[in-house]
């Protein structure tokens, strides 16, 4: 994974990921994907994917060191994630299709980082 600094003439260009909430540029989720979820997102080389599965409207900032050992990781379900720069609410809604692979063929159970819904739902 290439260096994590963001140049203040690119933070415009920031998205974060709509399933771990991780926060890069467009430019850096074209070029090398999610580190989190590409085996399922596919983002790497996709531009609509990225347009589909990041957004620009996201919250708060949170840098995680080694999310393993982290309360604030446990805290946002980010233990088990790469290091990096997460946020703490990312608006949107993944599409319908996106959703269903994650559930039914990655085994993984969508909770969306907006707020809207939680683990107890």
């Amino acid at each position: 994974m290439t260096e994590n600094f963001v140049p203040p003439n690119q933070q415009r260009n920031l998205r974060a990921c709509m399933v771990c909430s991780i926060v890069m540029t467009q430019n850096r989720f074209l070029k090398e994907g999610c580190p989190n979820c590409e085996e399922f997102l596919h983002l790497e080389g996709s531009m609509e994917a990225i347009i589909d599965c990041t957004s620009q409207v996201f919250e708060g900032l949170i840098t995680l060191a080694d999310p393993s050992k982290s309360w604030v990781a446990k805290w946002q379900r980010l233990d088990g994630y790469v290091r990096g720069v997460y946020a703490t609410k990312v608006s949107g809604q993944l599409p319908e299709e996106v959703v269903s692979v994650m559930e039914e063929e990655a085994r993984i159970r969508y909770i969306p980082r907006d707020g809207s819904a939680t683990e107890a739902d």
